[in-house]
């Protein structure tokens, strides 16, 4: 205990003596140099600042560049002597700048030197990589097991003075959102302090807020691993890869411009999370057996819809999984490749190269292809091509912006495909979203309400009316109805949600559609006739994952909407 308060004094002693020596630097500043003075322990210090003087000369002329704006350069001196003033004015004027002077004590100046060694060690990393041993990642994967944990290993590292843990935050930070298997890291700057924040099952979660001048050397290293130029101020788009193994794992980076700086967002391309099999990602029986045995089949248009962010890709490449096999050629024309996938040929747009999803199906063609997948049908001619190729020979997958299965139909013949033609092509249309599944820990069983009762009530009776047994879904009119809700504890992050899964519905093209649509229907009299065909809608499937126990009516209420016949 001893040793402990020991420690405590001196730093209290180190504190009093360089609060005295910044009284004495201020008051010296005022009364006898007539300058403005400036504490470098209390602002952040500009990297821009630190370009413009070489370290070398900063420390030789005993002076410590702090902030760049526009032409001016914030330069702290120790003796700001008429000499001194002179040198600095020859050699920043070469970079075409003019020098702003402020007096500092010797302390100060010195951290200024620190960060000279800090955003040296952040720029010198390997572009497009990111050097994290799989120890290191195991080590650090063993230590974080909730979002909490990652916040108080960065918080640590961020106390020591080792002039490496800039490199160092950036291996918990990334390592840590592996760990907890989030999507997303944020890192944006604010008026006075830097946030980071994680994407976890679709939803930002505070981690920690940091100083600004933690905040620019992360963002100087980030653009250095990702291939961006450091003094582009305008949108940028980067990538960088971890070692995991014999593995590796893609990060895309984004930086947009923002009031107090630039916004950073790293996506994780973890391989492992679109590894996910057809029967794991929430599709009920009866929609998974039409799933089955359509993608089987070798020739069709299977659509997969809904808004970005709904998991669509997933679901795509769920297929792909599901029906790959060495005798059969697979090519995916993507907007970029994201995921790599075993013995499947991957391809990806460029716009500089006017080589969009038109173009690359084109030439995908010419590659004597069994399974085409296409990124996203956004044009006509994309349109056009896709249904054509179903139409010779070809199984398409590809992806639709509505709102649910029926208006694919609809879409599509905006896009001027002749319905006549589109009635051979289309075998299916699917419509996801994706909720968080509730954590089975600490989820919390609760009498549903009188007012959901009767939404309940609504939506069983239209399944009852369509024929579909409710026993199949393990629905019982006769007892009371409960809802699960979340509660949040130390296994879910205190969120009381544990990953996330889809709520689908789909429009299967049968004999009753085959009539209807060359007269080109409306999205309403497709969903009258889709009602026949045994296939849940989305508001149905959702009720049913709630009675089930499996998500919320938060949850689903917030992507689908319930009360919608």
């Amino acid at each position: 205990m001893s040793d402990f308060d020991e420690e405590k004094q001196k730093r209290q002693l180190d504190e009093l003596r360089r609060v005295e020596e910044e009284q004495l630097v201020a008051m010296l500043a005022e009364t006898k140099y007539s300058l403005p003075y400036v504490d470098l322990y209390r602002i952040g210090i500009d990297n821009e600042a630190l370009r413009a003087i070489p370290e070398t000369d900063a420390r030789s002329l005993k002076i410590g560049p702090f902030k760049l704006v526009g032409k001016n350069i914030y330069v702290a001196l120790r003796s700001p002597s008429e000499e001194l003033k002179t040198r600095v004015k020859e050699e920043v004027d070469r970079h075409g700048l003019v020098p702003v002077f402020y007096m500092a004590s010797l302390g100060s100046i010195e951290k200024v030197w620190e960060r000279y060694i800090e955003l040296s060690l952040a720029e010198n990393s390997r572009v497009g990589g990111l050097d994290i041993s799989s120890e290191i990642l195991r080590k650090t994967a063993e230590s974080i097991q909730h979002i909490q944990d990652i916040s108080q290993m960065v918080k640590k590292e961020m106390e020591t003075n080792k002039a490496h843990k800039i490199s160092r935050i950036l291996e918990i930070i990334l390592a840590g959102a592996i760990a907890i298997k989030a999507s997303d890291v944020h890192i944006e700057p604010e008026k006075d302090r830097g946030r980071l924040r994680l994407r976890l099952d679709g939803v930002l979660q505070d981690v920690d807020f940091f100083g600004l001048d933690t905040y620019q050397l992360l963002n100087s290293r980030i653009k250095l691993i990702s291939g961006m130029k450091l003094t582009a101020k305008n949108a940028q788009d980067g990538r960088f890869a971890i070692s995991e193994g014999e593995e590796e794992l893609s990060i895309r980076t984004s930086m947009i411009p923002g009031t107090y700086g630039e916004s950073i967002v790293m996506r994780i391309l973890d391989p492992k999370s679109i590894q996910v099999d057809l029967e794991d990602i929430g599709i009920e029986s009866y929609l998974f057996d039409v799933i089955k045995e359509e993608i089987s089949k070798p020739t069709g248009l299977i659509l997969v819809t809904g808004p970005t962010g709904s998991g669509k890709t997933t679901t795509l490449y769920a297929f792909l999984r599901r029906i790959y096999s060495p005798e059969i050629k697979i090519i995916t024309i993507e907007d970029p490749v994201e995921y790599r996938l075993r013995g499947i040929t991957q391809t990806q747009k460029k716009e500089d190269d006017n080589y969009g999803f038109a173009e690359g199906l084109k030439s995908a063609l010419r590659q004597d292809p069994d399974v085409i997948m296409v990124g996203e049908i956004r044009d006509g001619e994309t349109a056009e091509m896709a249904v054509q190729s179903a139409l010779t020979g070809h199984m398409v997958f590809s992806t639709l912006h509505t709102n649910n299965a029926a208006g694919a139909i609809p879409r599509l013949i905006d896009l001027h495909v002749n319905p006549k033609i589109l009635v051979s092509a289309l075998s299916l249309s699917i419509a996801q979203r994706l909720v968080r599944k509730l954590c089975p820990e600490c989820k919390i069983e609760k009498p549903a309400k009188e007012r959901e009762i009767t939404l309940i009530n609504l939506i069983i009776s239209s399944m009852e009316a369509e024929g579909k047994d409710l026993k199949k879904y393990k629905i019982d009119k006769s007892k009371p109805f409960s809802f699960f809700y979340p509660v949040g504890c130390e296994k879910c992050n205190n969120t009381g949600y544990k990953g996330r899964m889809g709520i689908f519905e789909a429009v299967r093209t049968d004999e009753a559609l085959e009539k209807i649509m060359p007269e080109n229907p409306s999205e309403r009299e497709i969903k009258n006739v889709a009602k026949l065909q045994g296939i849940l809608s989305m508001r149905q499937d959702g009720i049913v994952k709630i009675l089930n126990g499996i998500t919320s009516i938060e949850e689903v209420a917030g992507v689908v909407d319930l009360g919608e016949e």
